[in-house]
């Protein structure tokens, strides 16, 4: 499945980021196993990841959120005001400082955490949610078999903070 991504990297910390072969790999992994359950089924896809620091992230919280704080991971689903015969997902905005400090916080390897927050944005970008708590249990359970195809730990286990940010 060919992936289009529009990597761009907008932090000094950039300590511990993906390549963007993996970013193409945990897309990929994402879209491969929500197909089955997902209306958006891409023969490829095309989306942007942004990497920010925890000013533009806290920014872009507050002004899309109403948060007024960096957090790990926000998702800007694409959509059209017409159907289009585009494969555009949307765009990912990660914060490099909050995902190295909660992996330090919840005793993860950095590789593990970032994989989990593209993967878990990746989801977003694809219509999963976590609001209500059945469709928190369905993403959850997604994220963790498409971690587990990727030889990543349930990241529901290993912290003790389960809270999502995105």
């Amino acid at each position: 499945m060919p992936i289009a991504i529009d990597y761009q990297i907008n932090t000094d910390n950039d300590i511990g980021l993906p390549s963007h072969q993996q970013l193409q790999s945990w897309v990929g992994a994402a879209l491969t196993h929500a197909a089955a359950d997902t209306p958006h089924k891409f023969a490829d896809a095309e989306l942007t990841i942004r990497v920010v620091d925890k000013t533009e992230g806290q920014q872009l919280n507050n002004e899309f959120r109403g948060r007024d704080y960096a957090t790990n991971v926000l998702s800007f689903p694409f959509s059209a005001p017409v159907e289009l015969p585009i494969p555009l997902l949307g765009d990912l905005v990660v914060c490099a400082d909050v995902v190295k400090e909660e992996a330090e916080q919840q005793h993860k390897a950095l590789i593990d955490h970032w994989t989990h927050m593209v993967i878990h944005g990746t989801l977003h970008l694809l219509g999963y949610d976590h609001i209500e708590d059945d469709e928190a249990e369905q993403m959850e359970q997604l994220e963790r078999e498409i971690l587990a195809a990727l030889n990543i730990a349930d990241p529901y286990q290993v912290s003790t903070n389960t809270e999502h940010n995105a």
